[in-house]
């Protein structure tokens, strides 16, 4: 039998990852399978046409399996990429670094462990984010609570696939209009996606986590900041106070940090007014002047320093929500690199001493860097404060090669 699939580049990646590794586990083997790349430009095709064959994938597992539910199908199918990108090196759940032949990103995780037990910080970074040769994911989550680190690293395992499922589901339900013409227009509708794709996900993994019997969320929750390259976009979701910061070259030549996200403190106006409205409690305990917490109605707990967060449902109906802020950007030739990182970092550095930091040091070596200098600030800044768990990834936009060429032409200019 003979099986021909028209199809771009990307889905090829896609097909080849899932046929050669994961499909003879899921349907009966083909006698032969025809890929006829053609390099398929437009937005709306390369859109639906992954969508259709992701969920032809899908389809095939349900009917494996017996099952006839799409939506599980599909995010069995996404899990089962995420397990093969980590048997092939192309995700990376700990301290190290992560760069694919060919590719113009490359990513340098690192986390330390502070002075309060068990570190609470995890990473991911997924290479070739869902079989697409243009999209990384990366992801930092930042747990407390008793079962702090267990929540974040079970975040950490459900986000890029179930953003995944949901991001091709909503292609397949999302039509460009042929009429669309404008840029602005087609860069907004990518947006609209992503955006939906997050709040679907942010969503259902709450939910999850309430329901889950093997971790207690009671009293424990995390953040979690990420962030989708795709292409020449970047998309930044933000639930929590970690950060995403970029480093871009200004007009006088100097790298300058952009603040890519908000750190959502209780005592942001927007977020106060919230839980303020929700019966909740916002104040400083008077040895932490400064520090604003989420507290009860009556009572002096939990006492959270963000004002979103996933778990920690003692406080869900009080004004803590995990609704993550969506924005996006457009990567040129000069922004360099984006440095996400959890709040003990930012505890000690400025944007601008991160920056500084990261771009002075060897990539393979620079969120090691930078994680170090905040070790060493926390020392000086902190002194009799327990040092808290301190994790970065920076991940830079354009290999060497094409940044020393783009600068050799500004400098021309």
């Amino acid at each position: 039998m003979e099986t021909e699939l028209s199809c771009s580049f990307y889905e090829s990646q896609l097909l080849r990852a899932l046929c050669v590794s994961v499909m003879p586990k899921l349907m009966p083997p083909l006698d032969t399978i025809k890929i006829t790349c053609e390099f398929l430009w437009g937005t709306s095709v390369l859109m639906g046409h992954f969508s259709s064959v992701f969920n032809g994938l899908a389809k095939s597992f349900a009917g494996k399996k017996g099952r006839s539910s799409g939506r599980c199908s599909s995010r069995e199918t996404a899990e089962a990429m995420a397990k093969e990108a980590k048997k092939n090196h192309f995700m990376l759940h700990s301290s190290g670094t992560l760069g694919i032949d060919g590719s113009n990103n490359f990513s340098s995780v690192f986390s330390k462990k502070g002075k309060k037990g068990v570190n609470q910080d995890c990473c991911a970074v997924w290479e070739e984010f869902g079989c697409q040769e243009d999209m990384i994911f990366c992801g930092i989550f930042d747990g407390h609570g008793p079962w702090g680190h267990f929540v974040a690293k079970r975040v950490r395992e459900s986000m890029p696939p179930s953003l995944l499922c949901n991001w091709q589901e909503t292609l397949s339900q999302t039509s460009l209009d042929p009429d669309m013409d404008i840029e602005a227009e087609k860069k907004q509708h990518r947006f609209n996606i992503w955006k939906h794709s997050y709040l679907k996900t942010c969503a259902a993994i709450d939910r999850e986590l309430e329901q889950n019997r093997k971790i207690d969320s009671f009293f424990s929750g995390t953040t979690a900041l990420s962030i989708v390259r795709q292409g020449e976009f970047i998309f930044i979701a933000n639930v929590g106070d970690s950060r995403a910061v970029l480093a871009t070259t200004s007009d006088d030549g100097s790298l300058v940090p952009i603040q890519l996200t908000v750190d959502f403190k209780p005592n942001l106006p927007q977020e106060a007014e919230r839980i303020l409205g929700c019966q909740g409690r916002v104040f400083c305990l008077q040895d932490e002047p400064g520090v604003h917490r989420v507290w009860l109605p009556d009572e002096e707990s939990p006492g959270l320093a963000m004002s979103r967060a996933f778990g920690d449902y003692c406080i869900k109906h009080y004004g803590l929500i995990s609704v993550p802020e969506v924005t996006q950007r457009n990567i040129t030739t000069r922004d360099h690199f984006v440095v996400l990182a959890t709040d003990g970092v930012w505890d000690v550095i400025s944007n601008q001493e991160a920056v500084d930091i990261v771009s002075s040091a060897e990539r393979t070596e620079s969120a090691k860097r930078l994680v170090e200098c905040a070790m060493h600030a926390w020392k000086r800044k902190r002194r009799g404060i327990a040092m808290d768990d301190i994790s970065a990834i920076c991940l830079f936009f354009h290999s060497s090669t094409s940044l020393d060429q783009a600068n050799q032409v500004a400098t021309t200019l």
